[in-house]
């Protein structure tokens, strides 16, 4: 099966796949497809998410695969920018390793390769049973989703209805794959291969196994670079986490400056 991919731009623009976080969807670039209109964008909804509900499990690996089957197919030249958010960058990152041929850049948001002490060993059926509990009584109680909207995923009042659809048809199944392969996943192989101009950054107030990836990476691939990102405001972790929403506009900044090689937004400070 074939995942759902949101499409606009011009025929003759460059390509940019964006990949979206655990338990969202495409709506989430909302912001990015508003602003970055000069180019030809696909958005899919990764499996088990979105539209894309049906095509289960939901596995980083396999996403990857999927990815590089709609840039050799529907990518402009067969190549494509890929932006990455949480688990979107995790894929795009074991993208790169794989077929780096498809890449022309990357850029990696909040990429985990570390893991976070005693979160890997919760058993799957576990976390699902957790998940079943925290969502199946509260589906329909807007006061609860968006307490969970606002400090465990960070998203803004304006996308109340996409994250009260999702979070509505979030099954313990989903969560539990989710929690797994972002737990699980580690470096790839290969990337000190790699020649894609690579920009790997994460919020400056980010949990410190988060910024601890981020140097990592860059310091994995050869062609990376490694930059935390100071907010003129305080945000949460969520928030800083899901900054394509929550600070669209530097956001954006970043992502049309790092495609056409131009000086990145001062609010990025290279990692020391």
């Amino acid at each position: 099966m074939s995942l759902h991919i949101y499409e606009q731009g011009p025929e003759t623009a460059p390509t940019i796949v964006f990949l979206h976080g655990g338990g969202g969807a495409g709506w989430m670039w909302q912001p990015q497809l508003e602003e970055l209109a000069d180019f030809h964008i696909l958005v899919p909804d990764l499996p088990e998410h979105g539209q894309s509900a049906t095509i289960k499990p939901f596995r980083i690996e396999d996403s990857a695969i999927r990815v590089a089957e709609l840039i050799r197919t529907r990518a402009h030249g067969g190549k494509a920018h890929v932006v990455g958010l949480s688990e979107g960058a995790q894929i795009t990152l074991k993208l790169v390793a794989t077929e780096p041929q498809l890449v022309d850049h990357a850029i990696l948001s909040s990429a985990l390769v570390r893991p976070i002490p005693g979160a890997g060993l919760l058993p799957p059926g576990l976390i699902a049973l957790a998940a079943k509990w925290s969502v199946e009584p509260f589906k329909n109680v807007d006061w609860w989703i968006r307490l969970n909207m606002k400090y465990s995923a960070g998203i803004p009042e304006i996308y109340f209805p996409q994250f009260k659809r999702d979070f509505q048809n979030l099954s313990g199944e989903l969560f539990a794959h989710v929690m797994v392969e972002n737990q699980h996943f580690r470096l790839p192989k290969g990337l000190e291969r790699v020649s894609v101009p690579t920009l790997v950054v994460a919020g400056k107030r980010e949990y410190g196994i988060m910024r601890k990836s981020v140097r990592e990476i860059a310091t994995a691939i050869p062609s990376a670079k490694g930059f935390l990102v100071t907010h003129s405001r305080t945000l949460s972790v969520a928030e800083e986490h899901n900054w394509s929403m929550t600070t669209p506009e530097l956001f954006t900044q970043m992502v049309r400056a790092w495609l056409i090689e131009k000086p990145l937004p001062v609010e990025l400070q290279p990692l020391k």
